[in-house]
């Protein structure tokens, strides 16, 4: 048997009639007999596929008379409750038990949780490595545009997981005790900024407005006597 592209199909053509066979639009004679470039083939081409039949069905329009099969009741039977809109009947089971309330629950959702977006030592180095990241102060902005981190509203934390070399600087909002050390013995520096609850803000500037009220009260007393 020659290449794919100039396979002589003698025995195939023959069991279909001989020359005078329609060329084949798929299937292994499809694949043996082309030998023409995709613009040059006139058996199939990209814009002529199709999906196969019955792939897509369309949806069904109720309520659109009675010739449909889906008229008048629209296949909801008659009257009822889940006749109508707004069915709240879901997840009713008799008066039994439902599901939703058989099986345990564990755990809980912490609404006051922090979005960190965490990056390892390892693939910093490898970033410094391939030249993706070339600056020596390092911050969750430099971290994004080296695609090494995204997301990560409340900041970055930097992991030790892999081999660190690279002299830098991290200005992250955390960092692990192991990912510090390797970054301190490689000559880097690590910089964690405080960050102020809004709550303690909010009674820091309280306390500030009431200081104020109270010294322009006695200022007023001081004035009054005199």
């Amino acid at each position: 048997m020659a290449g794919i592209g100039t396979v002589k199909v003698d025995a195939l053509s023959a069991k279909t009639g001989g020359d005078k066979a329609p060329p084949p639009r798929y299937g292994p004679r499809f694949l043996l007999t082309r030998d023409k470039s995709e613009s040059e083939c006139t058996i199939m081409k990209l814009n002529e596929l199709t999906d196969n039949q019955g792939a897509r069905h369309r949806k069904i329009r109720v309520g659109r008379g009675i010739g449909s099969g889906k008229g008048k009741t629209g296949g909801r039977g008659v009257k009822g409750q889940k006749s109508r809109e707004g069915v709240s009947i879901n997840g009713f089971e008799g008066g039994q038990m439902p599901l939703h309330m058989r099986i345990p629950k564990r755990g809980f959702n912490n609404i006051f949780a922090k979005d960190y977006a965490e990056v390892n030592l390892g693939a910093i180095q490898k970033a410094v490595d391939s030249g993706k990241l070339t600056a020596t102060d390092i911050t969750q902005v430099e971290l994004n545009a080296a695609g090494l981190t995204r997301g990560g509203k409340d900041g970055v934390r930097v992991l030790a997981k892999g081999e660190f070399s690279a002299k830098l600087n991290f200005t992250v909002a955390g960092v692990s005790k192991t990912a510090r050390e390797a970054i301190e013995k490689a000559g880097g520096t690590v910089t964690v900024p405080e960050i102020v609850p809004a709550a303690e803000k909010a009674k820091a500037k309280h306390r500030v407005v009431q200081k104020a009220r109270a010294a322009d009260k006695e200022a007023k007393k001081a004035a009054a006597k005199a």
